[in-house]
């Protein structure tokens, strides 16, 4: 009997024990939570901030662009006006000020219009209008439009036969913007050579990828996601002779996700690059809201010059 009471006192002993381990556990656990619980809080405040400040910038290069938009276009037409005799006649010294100062004028209104742009591709004010039409056509309407950009005869600008290609629907001005800003980008850094501009259907016969495949210096692997970052440049030899503000890139990766696709580069230092945007043949074959980041996309291969 004595035995008994010694084994239930014991197990009374560790059962307390016990209790006491768990009762611990429990109070370490609680603690944790409410420092989890707290964590998420502040998380919630810092998400909560970031969003009221990326909303911020979006107004403020918005408003910003809207204000620099009406002097902007004020000097280009009284340049013009100069530059046409309508006002008098002009020295050589005089009219060669009066090109440069529209040619600038020019330049800051291109990147008044990317900063406006991204603002409304990030305010979700971008709207998607699309359209059919053969990239026939497309390359008809766009090399009028691109071939006064080549200015250096050292460097030819082709485009390649796009005959065979089913038509496509899409946005076709946001397309055009897209290529508009891969020639201008390859005509910055290629002094020699040549640029094309192609167009292919993917072995998958849903996708289309267009191309400007350029004999430019090329992009080392390790800076060929920094250009797509918004004011994002790689230095070299070239960048210090070339204007920009690194927003052209960027735009043809949020106007190519927009438009259910995908925009990316290869390339190879001493080549060249190929920078590509490669979209559904139809807009309506995006699956969910929005599309992908062109930091990804679905695996389809690229071929082309690069």
């Amino acid at each position: 009997m004595l035995e008994q009471n010694r084994e239930l006192l014991s197990t009374l002993t560790e059962l307390r024990d016990r209790q006491d381990e768990l009762t611990r556990l429990t109070l370490e656990l609680e603690a944790t939570n409410r420092g989890v619980v707290a964590l998420y809080a502040e998380l919630d405040e810092r998400a909560d901030e970031l969003r009221r400040a990326d909303t911020m910038k979006s107004r403020f290069l918005s408003n910003m662009s809207h204000e620099l938009r009406t002097p902007l276009s004020s000097i280009r037409a009284l340049s013009n006006l100069l530059v046409n005799r309508l006002d008098g006649d002009l020295s050589a010294e005089q009219e060669r000020q009066v090109l440069l100062i529209r040619k600038s004028a020019e330049d800051l209104t291109e990147i008044v219009n990317d900063l406006l742009d991204l603002a409304k591709i990030e305010a979700g004010r971008t709207e998607v209008t699309p359209v059919w039409f053969k990239a026939t056509e497309l390359f008809a309407a766009l090399r009028p439009m691109l071939t006064p950009l080549q200015t250096d005869p050292s460097v030819k600008l082709i485009f390649e036969d796009a005959y065979g290609l089913p038509p496509i629907f899409t946005d076709e001005a946001k397309l055009t913007q897209i290529l508009r800003n891969f020639v201008s980008n390859a005509l910055k850094f290629t002094e020699r050579g040549e640029i094309r501009v192609g167009a292919r259907l993917e072995p998958d016969g849903e996708h289309v990828t267009f191309f400007v495949a350029d004999t430019g210096i090329g992009i080392a692997e390790e800076h060929q996601q920094v250009i797509f970052e918004e004011f994002g440049q790689v230095q070299n030899h070239l960048q210090q002779r070339v204007k920009g503000t690194g927003l052209g890139l960027p735009l043809c990766r949020k106007l190519a996700a927009l438009l259910g696709g995908y925009a990316g580069v290869d390339s190879k230092p001493g080549v060249g690059s190929t920078f590509y945007a490669t979209l559904p043949l139809t807009i309506e074959a995006v699956t969910g809201p929005g599309a992908d980041d062109a930091a990804g996309g679905p695996a389809i291969a690229h071929g082309g010059a690069s």
